[in-house]
């Protein structure tokens, strides 16, 4: 008895009952995905007939003897009933694991199953890996044999040979098909496997995907890592996420993201959809994303978050230590806190380095940078880049004309508008 087999060798077996009469041939294997880590089997699905009068019926696990060159079952054949209807089975190999894209979880990437590597346990048989490989596809075509003699002629060294691409179950997220509600992607331990990879890279993976699996991955989290995933998407896709939620999980979006992310948004979509996703927001970050609206896209006050830290010229360091903890959360950067008066004209700038290893009682203003660097919310990107640059700093602070602060731009929003730029420059002379 082989400890491995892989399905789409098991695809077809002819199915004999307890009299040795054949009675179906194999069509899909029904899994328990609640199993431990790897889905263990419960039943077969069996065909029978051509494809225009084809009939199906289930086999228990408990009624199958083996599994070998044939498939033996302890029943008789007028004990299996048939139907013209496929059964009804929460999860099974063909139908929801075959050509399905997967989350590779440990590698961070979108993989599709060419084949499924089985384990056998005495007469048990489990989910062990999902093949990926060119190899599996190959098994699957029924190539294998002439190909490898080519490849060995060729030479008969090469890896492919000897190479298999498998998966662990384990390390795999299963995506759901478009209409199958009732999914793996259901399943908690399927949810804390997306959570265990970084939001950037999962921004990746989930712009790897077709539209409908992009919509039910991105519904499956939480709203903190929607949050994370979101504003690490391109506007290009955001754009077409967004077009797929309702009106009150845009609204959530958009009042929760960073708001120069969601300034961003708001820019690049149609002047009517703007205005009338702006009409769900509240008052509050309704006014916000307004201001920031008003500016050009390259001046300073259009690369602005207006979402930072502050404290007034009396805070201690003590004060900045628990502003930072109390925001650990926060969506723009917790790294800096700038100093403001009661009218919240502008005063310093000081950062989590400076302060860490001072007295808790002594003032906060007074670890502030010496060099008062600043811009104003019409400066151009490029006087932004330049003093960022100049004072090897990755935030800088935007003030008004009164000294009044605005807000703050990091360095990560002028490089991606740089680079945005420099491409389309570039792309002009391809």
């Amino acid at each position: 008895m082989k400890l491995f087999l892989y399905f789409s060798q098991t695809i077809g077996l002819d199915i004999m009952d307890a009299k040795g009469q054949w009675i179906g041939r194999l069509h899909d294997i029904a899994m328990n995905p609640n199993s431990d880590i790897y889905p263990k089997a419960t039943g077969l699905i069996m065909r029978r007939g051509s494809s225009y009068a084809r009939e199906y019926a289930r086999v228990n696990w408990e009624d199958i003897v083996y599994i070998e060159e044939e498939v033996r079952l302890k029943s008789t054949g007028d004990q299996i009933q048939f139907s013209k209807e496929t059964p009804k089975c929460d999860f099974t190999l063909r139908r929801d694991i075959f050509d399905q894209q997967v989350v590779d979880t440990d590698d961070h990437r979108v993989v599709r199953v060419n084949d499924i590597h089985l384990l056998r346990v005495e007469n048990q048989i489990y989910a062990a890996h999902v093949d990926v490989g060119v190899r599996s596809l190959i098994r699957r075509l029924g190539w294998t044999g002439m190909v490898d003699l080519i490849v060995f002629l060729i030479n008969s060294k090469s890896t492919y040979l000897v190479h298999e691409e498998l998966i662990p179950w384990k390390a795999t997220h299963v995506l759901p098909k478009l209409g199958r509600m009732k999914s793996v992607l259901k399943l908690e331990v399927a949810k804390n496997k997306l959570t265990s990879i970084p939001p950037a890279a999962l921004a990746d993976i989930i712009q790897d995907l077709d539209m409908f699996a992009r919509v039910s991955v991105f519904k499956s989290m939480d709203a903190v890592l929607q949050n994370k995933v979101f504003t690490d998407m391109t506007l290009t896709y955001k754009e077409e996420l967004i077009d797929q939620l309702s009106e009150a999980e845009v609204a959530h979006l958009i009042s929760t993201i960073p708001a120069d992310e969601a300034t961003d948004l708001l820019m690049k979509l149609p002047r009517e959809k703007t205005q009338h996703l702006m009409g769900l927001l509240g008052s509050e970050t309704n006014k916000k994303l307004r201001k920031l609206l008003s500016f050009a896209k390259n001046s300073a006050g259009g690369l602005m978050t207006t979402e930072y830290l502050y404290l007034k010229p009396n805070a201690t360091v003590g004060d900045g230590i628990k502003k930072i903890k109390d925001n650990a959360n926060f969506p723009g950067s917790i790294f800096f806190i700038y100093i403001v008066d009661d009218a919240h004209k502008y005063i310093g700038t000081t950062s989590l380095r400076r302060f860490i290893n001072d007295d808790p009682a002594n003032l906060l203003v007074n670890s502030c940078y010496p060099e008062n660097i600043h811009v104003y919310t019409d400066d151009s990107m490029e006087e932004v880049a330049l003093l960022l640059e100049r004072y090897k700093s990755s935030s800088i602070p935007v003030l008004n004309k009164n000294e009044i602060m605005q807000g703050v731009i990091t360095i990560d929003d002028v490089l991606e508008e740089l680079i945005s730029l420099v491409w389309s420059k570039y792309k002009e002379k391809l």
